[in-house]
């Protein structure tokens, strides 16, 4: 585990900061980068600039807790681990590492369906420790269903399906860079519906994605599996009420890290209203551009029940593999108990709306 020793990386975008000449410009762009001039990646981080904390004070934060629960599974803090592709393209470790640090953390991991291991490799990395599995609806539904049947025979708790992108958003430093997949860095999911495992660019993948997946299909999915399905990639509050009336058990609100349409709000930005529209109905999660503890507590404040973090991941897992991923969440944390004990919140469920204006 590496420490906080004098000269080594003290925040998150310390270990960014490192991460920037150590990976080769096409996977460095490759997941820097977002769509178009790239506004929407840079909102998702300046609108919780925007947004500022109000504490209380002469509350008893004598015994902090950061652990809460999430579809009813306990974590230790309510920060996941959002699915993030190719995760071997960053360090050899890659998702099995991923999910050690996780494990390790006592937080959740959700594996994307690009992973560059089988949902069955990272399960039995960490046993025990509880996984989601994002699912992307491909045209070929024999691979779909394949991918959904090994995620539920591995004891993944749910399948978070990612609706925001039936095409690839025009992602600039990738065409820049030609950036593809390199050789040797294999996407098991991807390889079945391709038939082929190298050489991939992103608008490769996205063209095997069903563009033509609607309400009905996701309805089919619910009734198809018997664990939980959220939906991620929910922009309005009208699409969240239809994401309920189909069946989700959870919304994740999400621009899918500034990657798809530009000039689309931040996530923060949208989060209240998906939770008015929502009412308790479900539990509502948001991703894109949490770097903070004091970054959590302004989405718990907006109403929800944890956040999705990728990017300071997969810079601590390229920085030092599962020891730089382990120490990203350990930062998070050791900052979220700090935080809530300033804010004047004994836990997550004591951050409520009049913590933030």
């Amino acid at each position: 585990m590496i420490d906080g020793r004098v000269g080594g990386p003290v925040s998150l975008r310390d270990v960014e900061a490192l991460v920037a000449t150590k990976l080769d410009a096409g996977p460095l762009g490759y997941f820097a980068g977002g769509a178009g001039d790239e506004r929407t990646l840079a909102d998702n981080e300046a609108a919780f600039a925007r947004l500022q904390l109000l504490p209380r004070v002469l509350v008893d934060v004598s015994a902090v807790d950061t652990a809460t629960t999430v579809l009813g599974t306990p974590i230790s803090m309510p920060v996941i681990v959002a699915p993030v592709a190719l995760q071997r393209m960053a360090h050899p470790d890659g998702e099995p590492g991923m999910a050690r640090a996780a494990a390790a953390a006592g937080t959740l991991m959700c594996v994307s369906t690009l992973a560059t291991a089988t949902a069955r490799e990272v399960a039995e990395a960490a046993p025990g420790a509880p996984r989601w599995f994002q699912l992307y609806v491909l045209r070929d539904r024999g691979v779909t269903h394949a991918l959904v049947d090994e995620a539920v025979d591995c004891g993944y708790r749910a399948l978070v399906v990612t609706v925001d992108a039936p095409r690839a958003g025009r992602r600039e430093r990738d065409l820049r860079t030609g950036f593809a997949v390199p050789p040797g860095i294999d996407m098991p999911g991807v390889s079945a519906a391709a038939g082929h495992s190298v050489g991939l660019t992103p608008a490769d993948f996205f063209s095997l994605v069903d563009a033509s997946l609607s309400w009905k299909d996701l309805e089919a999915l619910v009734e198809a599996v018997e664990i939980p399905v959220l939906v991620k990639g929910i922009h309005t509050a009208a699409d969240a009420r239809l994401a309920i009336a189909h069946g989700a058990a959870g919304i994740v609100v999400s621009n899918h890290g500034g990657r798809q349409l530009d000039g689309v709000p931040a996530g923060i930005d949208l989060l209240e209203d998906v939770v008015q529209e929502v009412a308790g109905d479900v539990e509502v999660l948001v991703d894109g551009g949490v770097r903070r503890g004091t970054d959590v507590l302004k989405a718990l404040a907006l109403g929800a029940r944890a956040v999705l973090v990728g990017r300071p991941l997969l810079w601590g897992l390229a920085w030092d593999g599962e020891a730089g991923a382990r120490w990203v969440l350990e930062t998070l944390r050791a900052e979220l108990e700090l935080d809530l004990m300033l804010l004047g919140a004994a836990t997550p469920a004591q951050v409520v709306r009049a913590h933030v204006r």
